[in-house]
């Protein structure tokens, strides 16, 4: 294998950049070409690839975003559209694949491999919910972030005796809600997993306030069963004894430099990866394990949501009182 391209995929993560400099020097040690495919599935129907070399991916390791850019496609879901993405494979030579992105960016790397072509797929989700792995690069840099905002936002909750709903990332997945509220120590955690009602989500401000407590942060799912404005109405005509605020941390969590981490954990899954693929092993994953990075059929990734750990859950719980 001589020539073989790389992509990042749906939700841009804090460390892609990390994984494509290491795939493509990882590739170089080789004597591998590694083309960089823009616009992801997009850019793969059009034919828009890139030479990679050592000169185009130096100084990227700190950057967030991907230089490569990020794209959805609906063509390329359809029979169709698969067939002139192997077409234009191989009108440019590309042997093999290396798919960085979530479910859904996995979900086309199977479709690739059912078509003939090698290919191996890194994680990288701030949601951390792809099964198979232990952390997707992007999580503990959006963790960070939303930590800090955490912090601040108590620091002015306190000044004014306010209570603060937080909403942060996670359309099915509460892992972001679920650390950052332990984490930064709010009084309550609201994720899709464990669905509670607002008048609890009341009660259990209202218990906070009557304990005597200064302020109180809420930390809530994008995907929880109602949402923050709902909330926020239904808490103006409950009364709690705070004054409420409503804070959307939207795609601030998405951005920024990558921490120490990411950096070594989308290095690590970078080289693996392009391991793996030299090693002729296709249709996977590789999946932090513990300390080992393995490799995971993607179908068997595809097929289920990696479950939050319950023991956080009953922490969150606990340590909010």
């Amino acid at each position: 294998m001589k020539r073989i391209a790389i992509m990042t995929s749906g939700g841009d993560a804090p460390g892609m950049n990390a994984a494509i400099r290491a795939v493509v020097r990882a590739g170089l040690e080789q004597g591998v070409e590694v083309y960089g495919v823009r616009q992801a599935y997009a850019g793969l129907l059009t034919g828009d690839f890139e030479r990679l070399t050592s000169r185009e991916v130096s100084g990227i390791l700190q950057r967030g975003g991907t230089i490569l850019q990020t794209a959805r496609n609906e063509e390329f879901k359809t029979p169709q559209g698969q067939k002139k993405a192997l077409r234009s494979l191989n009108e440019h030579g590309i042997e093999g694949m290396i798919v960085v992105g979530g479910d859904g960016s996995l979900r086309g790397a199977i479709a690739l491999h059912k078509l003939g072509v090698p290919v191996v797929g890194v994680p990288a989700s701030i949601d951390n919910d792809i099964f198979g792995t232990d952390m997707a690069i992007g999580v503990d840099t959006a963790l960070n972030t939303i930590l800090d905002s955490i912090d601040r936002l108590r620091d002015t909750a306190t000044s004014h005796n306010r209570g603060f709903i937080i909403e942060v990332m996670g359309r099915n997945c509460g892992y972001l809600a679920l650390m950052g509220g332990i984490l930064g120590g709010a009084e309550l955690v609201i994720i899709p997993e464990q669905p509670i009602t607002m008048q609890e989500v009341a009660k259990s401000l209202e218990d906070a306030y009557v304990r005597g407590k200064n302020h109180a942060i809420a930390v809530i799912a994008e995907g929880a069963s109602f949402t923050i404005n709902e909330l926020t109405q239904f808490l103006d005509q409950h009364p709690t004894g705070f004054e409420i605020r409503l804070t959307i941390l939207g795609h601030t969590q998405r951005g920024g430099s990558p921490t120490a981490f990411d950096r070594l954990l989308a290095t690590s899954l970078g080289v693996e990866a392009m391991k793996m693929l030299l090693a002729g092993k296709t249709g996977v994953m590789v999946g932090r394990q513990g300390r080992d990075n393995v490799p995971v059929p993607l179908e068997e990734v595809v097929s289920k949501t990696r479950p939050l750990n319950p023991e956080y859950i009953n922490m969150a719980k606990m340590l909010s009182r």
